[in-house]
């Protein structure tokens, strides 16, 4: 991405988020985006495509602290006026350095190599033939790539290794990512004699930019690679074995190093972030690392306690419940959780609900008729001061 697309794209409209959005703010927007337009839910759609790459690249520079502070920066002078678009060649209004004397004004000073705020005024007024941002003209790292995995929950708690397919550029396996049609080889740029960057005055600064001759790259292309038409990489698509860690929860990102986009001019090969998506279980719930359940128990089994037969995602255990157990009161069974690669290991919590039957029998009705005749009343002296007001008369039913 050259420091011209920096000024020029609104990055914040991309991503359909305020300048003032919190960086949270800018990872779900990009999420949704991401899910919508990617090329796998949109084969065959070019426009699709083409949004999802400028959601991507969007991302890149916003989720990046000190990105998104240098691009905000970049912007901020941008709009202030600090660079005065003139003639392509020629001096902006008032004496300053023109706009498109700065970035060069072709597709090729995408080779600029995404120089950020920074870097664009140490090539301003590098006053010699350096390459902007010193060591910018290396090797530069390839992008992240973000894909998503479903999970079933019982996957996700114990872990597991799943196929993910990952459709993003990479290197040709025609040209072997030199751009030159097999047989023949890059030569060395005479403009430049391979260095990528030339240099000329501009009033009394002097200016390095990429070369126009090979787009800053160091060598020219005669034959180009009838695969990849002399980029040297391919939209490719993947499938890689994931290994899922114990434990993993929903919308947790896992980290690939170097399973991302190759890298450009030897540099090294981004990171692949796979977005874990876990289903619900029907019976399970969970709250960090503990293990969630809902069991229903009759009336009698909470007075008098009664022992439970309660499953776990290995083998069932047994539960005492106790005499007196009110509804809604949580049993913990230890150890029956999340296991941690570092050892920790959640409970099974398990919630007890009294179950009220709806139809009785007419020894059940007999008996819980005789119950009520001798059981205690709950104590309810909390309301007595509220019994004080006049009655309206009726019988609510909610």
């Amino acid at each position: 991405m050259s420091s011209k697309d920096w000024l020029e794209k609104d990055f914040y409209a991309v991503l359909g988020v305020a300048k003032t959005a919190t960086a949270d703010e800018i990872k779900r927007a990009y999420r949704k985006l991401a899910r919508e337009l990617h090329p796998d839910h949109n084969p065959g759609n070019r426009e699709a495509e083409e949004r999802f790459k400028s959601v991507s690249e969007a991302y890149a520079v916003l989720s990046d602290d000190n990105q998104r502070r240098e691009y905000d920066e970049m912007r901020s002078l941008f709009e202030a006026g600090a660079f005065r678009r003139g003639a392509r060649g020629g001096t902006a209004p008032g004496g300053g350095a023109s706009f498109d004397d700065i970035f060069g004004g072709q597709a090729g000073d995408q080779r600029f190599g995404g120089a950020g705020f920074s870097d664009l005024f140490s090539t301003i007024f590098s006053g010699g033939g350096a390459a902007p941002g010193g060591a910018r003209r290396g090797p530069a790292r390839g992008r992240d790539v973000e894909t998503d995995v479903i999970l079933e929950f019982r996957d996700a708690v114990k872990g597991t290794t799943k196929p993910v397919t990952v459709r993003s550029p990479g290197v040709c396996d025609t040209c072997h990512g030199n751009g030159a049609r097999p047989g023949t080889r890059p030569r060395t740029c005479p403009n430049c004699g391979g260095n990528g960057f030339v240099s000329r005055a501009q009033g009394a600064f002097s200016f390095s930019e990429p070369c126009r001759d090979c787009q800053g790259v160091g060598t020219i292309v005669d034959e180009k690679c009838p695969e990849c038409h002399g980029t040297g990489g391919v939209t490719k698509t993947r499938t890689l074995n994931v290994r899922i860690p114990a434990g993993v929860a929903d919308g947790q990102r896992i980290r690939l190093a170097g399973r991302g986009e190759p890298g450009d001019r030897g540099g090294s090969a981004g990171d692949l972030y796979v977005l874990a998506r876990v289903r619900p279980d029907p019976i399970f719930g969970r709250s960090g690392d503990d293990l969630t359940l809902t069991v229903p128990i009759a009336y009698w089994e909470a007075a008098f306690g009664v022992d439970l037969r309660v499953p776990t995602l290995d083998a069932p255990v047994t539960l005492r419940v106790p005499a007196g157990t009110p509804s809604g009161r949580t049993l913990r069974v230890r150890g029956k959780g999340v296991a941690r690669k570092d050892g920790r290991v959640g409970d099974l919590l398990v919630t007890v609900e009294i179950e009220v039957p709806k139809d009785l029998t007419a020894d059940a009705r007999a008996a819980l008729e005789n119950y009520a005749h001798f059981a205690p009343r709950p104590a309810r002296h909390h309301l007595d001061a509220h019994l004080h007001e006049p009655s309206d008369g009726g019988v609510h039913y909610g």
